[in-house]
């Protein structure tokens, strides 16, 4: 086919496709997707061979957010009966930290809801960023708390924060219809602070809103032009008590295209399988590791994830293995210039490495979801599933699979340990 052979080239040129090449691969037929796939995969394992980074979620603050984020659970007015509570103290994040790099994580992302922080949250995230890395030599620390106000971001990367997660979820031109209490320009600012500060910059989309092609591939050259080090999909679950509780738009066949797309217009960032993976790839989430570079293990923001040692055996089946914290994520193009523009920042962002700051500093030189609700790194409208104790139902494209979506009654903030 030759619009994947072009793909592949410019892919492993670092190229930028065509608009009308991006919107072709959404346009493919399901006959062709394996094809799809196996294109994206040549790009995939030229900048990253088959390693697969592993992401942890500590949920700092859970709900009340004033947002009106159409997508998100903890969303002002949200039904959803989801855990409410308010700011872990450093020592409790460090242990639920922990959790997840026993697991295999080699990030730990900070979430929290709201606007954005104030001063003395940021003081308080960096307690709390400070007593994860004194208690987990070289693990990265990104922070996802909404709009950064000006000298937020240096504070947190002095702190010691590798990076800084706030997704745009989608085009400016549907923005709007998603979110009318903080605008898109707002959250484009705020990746840009980040940017400055000299930490990594991640940020990413929500597939599956009622966005047409044309939105998706608008979003996804934004977030190119913004330079994200790592770009979160995550695929929305129309949560119950939501406005968006009955947008089901998504097929596995789909979600793969996506994806696949969003490699080739970002062939060297980390391209994170984020929040809903488990509820619309389902079995066929081990052909997206093909494509993607980098998974959530456990549990996201407000609901249960797929159990640890399942994503685990998932990639190792796959033949694929789990990065470890010694190993640079970016190619080293991209390694390099990170870690440049941090030391002329005098900053921590690693750029995809092992952290700079903190417990192993100068051992080596980088994840994330949403603002409005505090950007959930994968998460708030990632509302990924319990494993399913009996055989899922199959449905048309569009029918509510309600039956898929199980609420978080576990982990940060209760007393139950998390499942990674």
């Amino acid at each position: 086919m030759d619009l994947l052979n072009t793909l592949v080239d410019k892919g492993l040129r670092r190229e930028l496709p065509t608009r009308e090449e991006a919107l072709a691969v959404l346009a493919t037929s399901d006959d062709e997707l394996l094809d799809v796939v196996a294109a994206a995969g040549k790009v995939r394992r030229q900048w990253f061979g088959r390693r697969v980074k592993l992401n942890y979620l500590v949920n700092l603050k859970s709900g009340l957010c004033p947002e009106d984020c159409s997508y998100c659970s903890q969303r002002l007015g949200s039904k959803a009966e989801i855990l409410k509570y308010t700011w872990l103290k450093p020592e409790e994040a460090s242990r639920a930290a922990a959790a997840g790099v026993a697991g295999g994580a080699k990030r730990v992302c900070l979430v929290a809801s709201g606007r954005g922080p104030t001063d003395r949250d940021v003081e308080r995230v960096g307690r709390t960023i400070e007593a994860i890395k004194e208690g987990n030599e070289g693990i990265e620390v990104c922070a996802c708390l909404g709009l950064l106000s000006d000298g937020q971001a240096e504070k947190l990367r002095d702190a010691g924060a590798d990076a800084y997660n706030h997704n745009l979820n989608t085009s400016e031109a549907t923005y709007g219809q998603i979110t009318k209490t903080h605008t898109y320009a707002d959250r484009v600012d705020t990746v840009q602070k980040a940017h400055a500060a000299g930490m990594s910059a991640c940020s990413g989309l929500i597939a599956g809103m009622g966005e047409s092609d044309e939105d998706l591939v608008d979003v996804v050259y934004s977030l190119r032009e913004l330079d994200s080090d790592s770009v979160p999909v995550n695929f929305l679950i129309p949560f119950e008590g939501t406005p968006l509780a009955k947008e089901w738009n998504l097929t596995p066949q789909r979600c793969l295209r996506i994806l696949a797309m969003v490699r080739f217009v970002c062939p060297d960032v980390e391209v994170r399988l984020a929040g809903g993976r488990e509820v619309h790839l389902r079995s066929m989430q081990p052909l997206a590791l093909h494509i993607v570079n980098s998974i959530f293990l456990g549990d996201y923001l407000t609901s249960e994830g797929q159990a640890g040692q399942v994503d685990l055996d998932m990639i190792a089946d796959a033949g694929f293995e789990v990065e470890g914290a010694g190993t640079t994520t970016l190619p080293a193009h991209r390694a390099d210039a990170a870690a440049a523009a941090a030391a002329a920042t005098g900053g921590c962002g690693s750029g995809g490495g092992a952290s700079l700051c903190g417990p192993g500093a100068g051992a080596g030189a980088e994840a994330g979801e949403a603002a409005g609700c505090g950007s959930a790194c994968g998460g708030c409208s990632g509302h990924a599933p319990a494993a399913a104790s009996a055989a899922p139902v199959q449905a048309e494209p569009g029918a509510v699979r309600s039956d898929l979506v199980a609420v978080r009654r576990r982990g940060a903030g209760t007393d139950i340990a998390p499942n990674a």
